[in-house]
């Protein structure tokens, strides 16, 4: 099956956290960019234009930049604080991205970076630094695990995905319903 990103995070940083499905089921947990094609397609999509080839050594240092990010990230998510020991993992992070980047305008303040793991490194930064992460939710599907920020007005998504994570638990419920002999 051919794999199509979705991008619905919200950010960048978080598309990227993203790529590993049912990250809150050990059983049918996956790691979308495990395979090289499947990674050149998210960086694709994601609007990073690829390098020739994606080497193994970048390709883990794109999983330790999304397990890092999710570290902090996923605490935040659920109301909770980020351990000592994962902010002092993003801070190194963000000064490595920094350390790799060069500074092009000050106003607005911009970086720019040549590879695709620095830009993923600053993209990261630009999450901490520019959204409002008190909308940062966790998607309420028991196993998917996916994070995006909640840009709605009311502050009301539940889900990653209405289509995909929300017509599961919709569906689910009505079967629950029928099986209980509740008419809707």
């Amino acid at each position: 099956m051919n794999y199509q990103p979705e991008l619905v995070g919200g950010h960048l940083a978080l598309d990227l956290v993203n790529t590993v499905a049912w990250r809150l089921d050990d059983r049918r947990r996956v790691d979308r960019i495990a395979d090289p094609v499947n990674l050149r397609r998210w960086l694709t999509a994601g609007g990073l234009e690829p390098p020739a080839r994606v080497t193994r050594a970048q390709r883990d240092q794109l999983v330790r930049c999304r397990e890092d990010a999710y570290a902090v990230l996923h605490p935040l998510a659920v109301g909770a604080e980020p351990a000592a020991r994962d902010l002092a993992v993003l801070r190194d992070l963000i000064e490595d991205a920094v350390r790799d980047a060069w500074l092009v305008s000050a106003r607005p303040l911009t970086w720019r970076a040549t590879t695709v793991v620095d830009r993923l490194r600053l993209a990261v930064w630009r999450l901490f630094e520019d959204e409002d992460l008190s909308r940062l939710r966790q998607c309420d599907d028991d196993d998917c695990g996916w994070l995006f920020l909640d840009r709605t007005r009311n502050g009301s998504r539940r889900w990653c995905s209405s289509a995909d994570c929300g017509n599961r638990a919709r569906a689910r419920r009505h079967y629950q319903r029928r099986r209980a002999g509740v008419s809707p």
